[in-house]
């Protein structure tokens, strides 16, 4: 007998046990059903739940099945930050957080100035009944509420109105003569999509709610409107088309060298905006599964970053920056920056598929940022989607105002040093800044104040040396060693054949020296120093020119036939590219073949065509910077970058007398100096 109550026992445990194996499904069904899944989405859901059913749960294509569906129940799907925008709120941020950068700051409050307007602009709305009374009590209610209304009887005449006003949002009828409200809405969704629709009815049943929010309404009140919900109503469907609309416009894509605050920027602005930040570096990225996901029939797929991104976030409308976007790779393994063609197009990114995923998800709210440090690196229908914004490099002053705010005070939080105890004077953070780092940013700055707070924190701990409590300009080279920049260009002594130049990088300006010599041959031009095709270009065109004018500069035209001639670019393991080398070239070539020494102290830059004019170049501001960092103090630029002058800041001109120029021979009475000999 027990044997058959303990059989029984094990029969009547059976089903408990089957209902146990089910739990898992039955979780994640109540787990759907309580999400607010769009229906594109639910459908996939459903589809992968009745696979589940029928599927063995000890093969992996079930826990595969388990984890698809917790991801589409986890995406933030309808779920967005509301975020504000206060422009005086947003101006402090950007100038507590950042010193300089004042045309960035400039284009970055315009930028959010237009959002901004936008939000506070009074919205339109279109009253389609073809009640009269109705549409009068709903139009005067919400004129009291500061909307402004207009009104048509019909859908014929909504359609009308809507080719000549700007609206916002719709509220129609649902029967009508002539076009009724379904026959609207399909007509609206298909000329006007980004406006909402909301029906009213006296016929109100679950059935034409459901076909309406079907077809693509906003929202479905009954009639009688009351109007307070109305007005609920108006405002929820308004608020999430501007939650929708923040993220769009132009992408914007900050450039210049490396540690200007590109990414401390796109931060602020999320505060401003008061809206969720998160930052994928794209550096060396070249499998586009990374962006895109794995199709599910991999062994180990997984969602591509972007997905995952807003997984964690939990929120479908971010500030997203996309760092490096120029040092995206191309290879067998696909084409990423195609990829960003969908993420950054605003008529693509409505839809954006990613291949784990495998349904649309709407990356349309999302506000896109993307740093670069070449623009030339993109591809150009990449680059033609965005807006540029260019970083410049800081003046001296700068650097010594950030250091001093901001650089400071936070290495020595961070070394554990009390910033009233220890301090830094002025020109001790001047000497490391000319004499320890050579960059347009300040991250070396911030690793030698770094270096600088370590020592002192040594000397605090050990106490085998005096304390020290203020970096003055003596301590600098005991805490940091020797300096590892000096200005030799600047420094050094006429030579012939020699000249200065400024030219532009993503690196930022530099000064390059041109070196030339003259040997026996049979008039051959030799280039060296990894010069690209168009500085190869430039040193032939000079050449030319001076060939063209030997008589005018005295000019022994027997040494082009019986002499070889050699240009050098040092730094020959970096790579050398781009017009703006042309006056220098010119320069140093004639010091050559006039035997007349070229002053160092003077710096060029300029594009020089075969008829001796000086074209314009690009990066002015930095290349200045350059000869700022390399104590030049007399600098030729082209006259056609005369405004991009006039407009630059006291300090980027300071200690530098530059003379425009539009010809190459108005420079060589200045860089010349008489024969030797």
């Amino acid at each position: 007998m027990n044997f058959f109550k303990k059989s029984g026992k094990v029969a009547e445990a059976e089903p408990e046990q089957s209902k146990n194996d089910a739990s898992p499904l039955d979780d994640i069904r109540k787990k759907v059903d309580t999400s607010n899944l769009p229906q594109h989405a639910m459908e996939a859901v459903k589809r992968e739940l009745e696979k589940l059913e029928k599927t063995d749960p000890g093969l992996a294509e079930y826990t595969v099945g388990i984890n698809y569906i917790e991801l589409i129940t986890s995406l933030p799907w309808s779920l967005s930050t509301k975020g504000h925008l206060e422009l005086e709120r947003a101006k402090s941020i950007l100038d507590t957080r950042h010193n300089g950068l004042l045309q960035v700051k400039q284009r970055v409050l315009e930028f959010l100035a237009a959002r901004s307007l936008r939000e506070k602009a009074s919205k339109r709305i279109l009253l389609v009944d073809d009640e009269e009374i109705a549409r009068d009590n709903m139009a005067h209610f919400l004129v009291k509420e500061g909307f402004h209304c207009s009104c048509a009887h019909n859908g014929v005449v909504a359609l009308g109105i809507l080719e000549e006003e700007d609206i916002d949002l719709i509220i129609s009828d649902l029967k009508m003569e002539q076009m009724d409200g379904l026959e609207l809405l399909a007509e609206v969704n298909r000329i006007y999509p980004d406006i909402p629709v909301v029906l009213v009815t006296g016929f109100a049943t679950v059935d034409s709610a459901v076909k309406a929010l079907k077809n693509g309404a906003a929202h479905y009140l009954g009639k009688p409107v009351n109007l307070e919900e109305l007005k609920k109503t108006v405002d929820e469907v308004l608020q999430k088309k501007q939650i929708a609309e923040i993220g769009r416009g132009p992408i914007l894509c900050f450039t210049g060298p490396p540690g200007t605050g590109k990414t401390s920027v796109g931060k602020s602005i999320a505060e401003a905006l008061q809206l969720e930040f998160t930052r994928i570096s794209l550096a060396a990225l070249h499998d586009e599964a990374e962006l895109r996901g794995h199709r599910r029939t991999y062994v180990g797929a997984m969602p591509g970053r972007i997905i995952k991104e807003l997984q964690r976030l939990g929120v479908n409308n971010p500030v997203f920056m996309l760092d490096e976007i120029d040092k995206i790779g191309q290879d067998f393994r696909g084409d990423p920056a195609s990829v960003m063609l969908e993420v950054l197009d605003p008529e693509q990114n409505l839809k954006f598929t990613d291949y784990y995923l495998e349904i649309p998800f709407d990356l349309s709210r999302i506000m896109f940022i993307a740093t670069a440090n070449d623009l030339t690196q993109l591809p150009g229908p990449l680059l033609d989607r965005m807006e540029i914004i260019e970083f410049t490099g800081y003046t001296e002053k700068e650097k010594n105002s950030i250091a001093r705010q901001f650089i400071i005070p936070r290495q020595l939080k961070s070394t554990g040093l009390d910033r009233t105890s220890v301090g830094f004077t002025p020109q001790a953070v001047t000497k490391i800044i000319n004499e320890y780092t050579k960059e347009s940013g300040l991250r070396n700055l911030e690793r030698q104040i770094a270096n600088v707070c370590r020592k002192i924190a040594l000397q605090h701990i050990t106490g085998g040396e005096e304390e020290t409590t203020e970096v003055r300009v003596d301590d600098v080279r005991h805490l940091l060693g020797p300096r590892k920049f000096v200005r030799s260009a600047a420094e050094s002594e006429p030579k012939i054949g020699q000249t200065t130049g400024l030219v532009w990088s993503a690196a930022g300006g530099e000064i390059i020296s041109v070196e030339t010599a003259l040997m026996k041959g049979n008039g051959r031009l030799l280039l060296t120093g990894s010069l690209g095709d168009i500085l190869q270009e430039s040193a032939q065109t000079s050449l030319s020119y001076i060939k063209s004018r030997a008589g005018t500069y005295g000019v022994n035209e027997e040494l082009f036939s019986e002499k070889d001639i050699h240009i050098h670019f040092p730094a020959g393991a970096v790579s050398k590219d781009g017009p703006s080398a042309g006056i220098t070239i010119f320069v140093a070539l004639l010091s050559l073949l006039t035997t007349r020494p070229a002053r160092r102290d003077i710096a060029m830059t300029g594009e020089m065509s075969l008829s001796g004019r000086i074209l314009p170049v690009s990066g002015i501001k930095e290349k200045l910077l350059a000869a700022q960092r390399a104590g030049i103090r007399k600098v030729f630029l082209p006259e056609a970058n005369a405004e991009e002058v006039e407009m630059l800041a006291d300090d980027v001109r300071e200690g530098l007398e530059i003379v425009l120029v539009r010809d190459g021979d108005e420079v060589v009475e200045s860089v010349l100096l008489a024969p030797e000999g």
